[in-house]
């Protein structure tokens, strides 16, 4: 089977959201991985030879950072959160889909400007030249990754959320 196949039988994401779908899952998952490895590396060097895997915590911090926010964008396209829906009963289809419309509008556009300071910070970062405090990485990269995640996810709530409270009815 191609993985153009199984991508398609697995994903229902349309075009090319389907293929960043997927190579976002795989980023968070390959992370994940690693993540488990240097764990695992660090407890038996740690307690088995009295020699743990330098800058392990640091590691597991970027490596939370990478996973969690390659997720969030995905998640948010599938409607993944958690939501609260005690008065969607009470208040009727309606309601609801316009007070779906304006927290779609809210939080995306929370988001994209949560995002644009994000990215500020992580151009100062670089500009002065800071980094990770064992391992001396830059540690503005990561904050411009998280920027960059957050603006996909923003796109995400503005788009298919959208779409979704538009032209999706609820149950």
């Amino acid at each position: 089977m191609s993985l153009a196949t199984w991508v398609n039988r697995h994903y229902s994401e349309k075009g090319p959201a389907k293929w960043l779908a997927f190579l976002l899952e795989l980023v968070a998952a390959s992370v994940l991985i690693l993540l488990m490895l240097t764990t695992c590396l660090d407890v038996a060097g740690r307690y088995l030879f009295n020699n743990p895997v330098p800058g392990a915590t640091e590691l597991t911090r970027l490596g939370l950072a990478l996973m969690v926010f390659a997720a969030m964008p995905v998640i948010t396209w599938r409607a993944g959160h958690i939501v609260v829906d005690l008065l969607d009963r009470v208040l009727g289809k309606k309601v609801v889909k316009a007070l779906g419309l304006v927290s779609a509008l809210m939080i995306s556009s929370s988001m994209y400007f949560l995002a644009v300071r994000i990215f500020e910070l992580g151009e100062r970062s670089l500009r002065r030249g800071v980094v990770t405090e064992f391992l001396g990485l830059p540690s503005g990269y990561i904050v411009q990754y998280i920027a960059i995640m957050s603006w996909l996810t923003a796109a995400g709530v503005i788009t298919l959320g959208v779409y979704r409270i538009l032209f999706i009815s609820h149950k």
